[in-house]
């Protein structure tokens, strides 16, 4: 699948430090309770650390309490992509940025939260970079 931005493995590795290469370019995952922008309330824009698409807005984050930033609604539809992963033993949604193809975190349905969707997007702070609002 082809991405508007695009990057060979050793420029990305050169744009990425360790950490948020392990996380956006092999879907690894920070450890719970230690992102920068997992407790933060500041308004503004949730752009992709990669790339800079703009993915999440501050109105639609919310606190569930699990560790990362949860968002209940990607900016748009087509921001992010979803991908079946089945890595750890069950079937999880893996979600990635449309615009480079990184990875985000996952979606998780049905959970509860009262939100205007039944869904929490599990984000890595690492995955992030927050553009206050004006």
């Amino acid at each position: 699948m082809g991405y508007e931005v695009e990057k060979s493995d050793a420029e990305w590795r050169e744009q990425l430090s360790p950490e948020e290469y392990s996380v956006l370019r092999k879907a690894g995952t920070e450890r719970p309770f230690v992102g920068e922008y997992t407790d933060t309330k500041t308004e503004g824009v949730y752009r992709c650390k990669a790339c800079q698409a703009e993915l999440f807005r501050s109105t639609t984050k919310f606190d569930s309490h699990c560790g990362w930033p949860s968002f209940y609604a990607p900016l748009a539809g087509d921001s992010v992509e979803y991908i079946e992963d089945r890595s750890m033993g069950s079937i999880r949604t893996e979600v990635r940025c449309a615009n480079c193809g990184s990875h985000l975190g996952h979606v998780f349905e049905g959970e509860g939260y009262g939100t205007p969707t039944d869904q929490r997007f599990c984000i890595n702070s690492i995955s992030l970079t927050l553009e206050p609002a004006e």
